[in-house]
């Protein structure tokens, strides 16, 4: 079963294509870079289509072979309209491993778009944000009359691929978001923190713009929501200091100086450190008479999260489960969609 994986040259995307055959897929390996998907191709006895977002024409050629793209190349804020638009003209699946606010939102305003194309427009097919979005409908499912939600995660060991390293640097100074009243609006980005029981222990965690702000309302419809991530304490005085120099950070001469610094990492956390580590999730919801039900999630790391979830979802895709229109995972696949991993474990908590 083939597919079209575009980045497969970015740490995310080579995990992909390596793992694709256990899945029984055959991915078609895209990118800009010849010198880089070749050697990949080759490697792993798949076939290769070489094209920028920018060309039209070539995108569309390679769109046209396939019934679903996995788009793993970002920012996806500046990469995933001009895919989105080759799929909306050739009929093609799109699916993508993006956590940002802006690119959900803006599949949710191509909705009818997808609709009429008669393709499946789903962002967010990896750790951001298939365990969240199921936690929150797990959660939902449990309190249908839930008007509060808030997700944490945090993660044992691992680190972060240059792609998402990127993307955060990209992003430094910016404000954060939660969702209030059906609405997403700007709040500083650690404006909250709470200390969170996940399965291993008691984090401290604050609020950041993770995708659910934005994906989580529309799976579940619960209008205020909140996302937080796992911090050390003492890094979170440093994180305060952006509401003052939040105008020195956005500068490109402080971005740019970041960049140059992750080229200098390795591309991603090692086979080991994935082995090694653990992704964790914890949510909460509450109605307005003050009852509530809590879950929690662990499974394995980020990346090798990401990497097999995709994969799941897009042989669902191509096997027919393929609803029209905008869609977030948990929406179109239930709440125990992250429970086809092997290695995940879902605990809901006492009610208080």
């Amino acid at each position: 079963m083939n597919f079209l994986l575009y980045g497969a040259n970015g740490y995310t995307g080579d995990l992909i294509a390596r793992l694709a055959g256990t899945y029984g897929l055959s991915p078609i390996l895209a990118g800009r870079s010849e010198h880089k998907i070749r050697p990949l191709a080759e490697e792993l006895g798949y076939d290769y289509r070489i094209f920028d977002l920018s060309d039209s024409t070539a995108m569309d050629k390679a769109l046209g072979e396939v019934p679903v793209v996995l788009h793993a190349a970002g920012p996806f804020e500046r990469t995933a309209r001009p895919m989105m638009e080759g799929c909306f003209r050739t009929g093609t699946h799109y699916l993508d491993i993006t956590g940002e606010i802006t690119v959900f939102e803006m599949g949710r305003r191509l909705d009818k778009k997808a609709k009429e194309a008669g393709i499946l427009l789903m962002p967010g097919t990896g750790f951001d944000v298939v365990p969240t979005d199921c936690m929150a409908l797990h959660l939902k499912e449990q309190l249908p009359d839930a008007n509060e939600l808030k997700l944490a995660f945090s993660a044992l060991g691992g680190g972060v691929s240059h792609g998402t390293a990127t993307t955060m640097a990209e992003n430094l100074g910016e404000s954060g978001a939660v969702r209030k009243d059906g609405k997403i609006i700007r709040v500083p980005t650690g404006h909250k923190t709470r200390w969170v029981p996940f399965q291993e222990k008691e984090r401290f965690c604050m609020t950041i713009p993770w995708g659910d702000v934005s994906t989580a309302y529309y799976t579940t419809g619960i209008p205020n929501i909140e996302t937080y991530m796992g911090i050390a304490p003492s890094s979170y005085k440093y994180v305060k200091l952006q509401r003052y120099f939040g105008w020195l950070l956005r500068s490109s001469l402080v971005r740019n100086f970041v960049k140059s610094r992750i080229d200098k990492r390795p591309a991603g956390p090692s086979a080991e450190q994935r082995k090694n580590s653990k992704s964790l999730v914890w949510g909460m919801v509450r109605n307005e008479t003050g009852e509530e039900r809590q879950a929690r999630f662990s499974g394995p790391e980020g990346y090798t999260l990401t990497a097999h979830m995709s994969l799941i979802i897009t042989k669902r895709v191509i096997e027919g489960q393929a609803p029209a229109g905008f869609q977030t995972p948990a929406a179109a696949y239930g709440a125990d969609l992250i429970m086809e991993l092997e290695g995940t474990q879902r605990q809901d908590l006492p009610i208080q």
